[in-house]
């Protein structure tokens, strides 16, 4: 058998069809369908990609030889139970599942996970690469996600994360939480927001923290246009000052926020 044949065989063998297949490696059907017809020959890395997939080895797709499709001796191997018998790692370790319902369009979920950048995604899906509205992933993009690197227009959780509220090693968002946070409202280690609480804060409107720097700066290590030096709880009259400038310059703050001083 050609190597095209080979290929043709082995597609087969796993019931998909050219398209299917060129999704796998990569390629369009009308690469899959000129391989087998010896038309083109794969590259390199396409024929390594191919021996994991079909659990062949690299040797058996290169060497041409005359036996049919049907006489396939044991000296070499049934190709259909080669490919059952010897699947490669990555294929068994990947795990698949779709929901048959859809929302918006969307699977109710999506599960796809493994050793590859699998992507799933579907009202709640999980997988390395995963977007949907409740998500969690490696990368994670939805409503609600979590992951390594998690984009969440309502909710990120994760190492890096950025959303409307951002919770993380490295936040970003509206309301931010992290050792580094980043935003409007920020809470964490090093805090840079219009209103920063933290070890080290640093704000355009108020801050408050070991190091504070801000319009109101309230903290151990102070600096602003009103700053205040202090150590443990803020004292009443110290309070109430912060809270008739914040009146007076800054009447467009939060309540919650002026509620701290009041």
């Amino acid at each position: 058998m050609t190597l095209g044949e080979k290929i043709m065989r082995l597609r087969q063998s796993k019931g998909l069809s050219q398209e299917e297949f060129g999704e796998k490696m990569g390629v369009s059907r009308q690469a899959v369908s000129k391989w087998e017809t010896g038309q083109t020959m794969p590259d390199v890395d396409k024929i390594i990609q191919m021996s994991e997939f079909f659990g062949v080895t690299t040797d058996y797709l290169l060497k041409n030889d005359n036996e049919s499709a049907n006489t396939v001796n044991a000296d070499n191997f049934n190709v259909e139970a080669n490919c059952s018998a010897k699947k490669s790692l990555r294929e068994k370790l990947h795990f698949e599942r779709k929901s048959k319902r859809t929302f918006m369009g969307l699977p109710l979920y999506h599960i796809n996970i493994g050793l590859g950048a699998y992507r799933a995604k579907g009202v709640f899906s999980v997988g390395m690469i995963s977007t949907g509205i409740i998500s969690l992933g490696l990368l994670s993009v939805g409503l609600i996600s979590w992951g390594l690197l998690s984009i969440g227009l309502v909710l990120a959780l994760g190492n890096i994360s950025v959303g409307c509220v951002a919770l993380g090693g490295v936040a970003a968002g509206v309301l931010a939480l992290g050792g580094v946070a980043v935003g409007i409202f920020t809470i964490g280690g090093f805090s840079l927001g219009v209103y920063s609480m933290g070890g080290c804060a640093i704000a355009s409107q108020i801050a408050f923290g070991g190091y504070a720097q801000g319009y109101i700066a309230v903290g151990e290590q102070a600096i602003g246009t009103h700053a205040f030096n202090v150590v443990g709880d803020i004292p009443q009259n110290v309070k109430a000052e912060i809270a008739e400038i914040i009146t007076r310059e800054l009447p467009n703050t939060p309540q919650f926020i002026a509620n701290m001083f009041g």
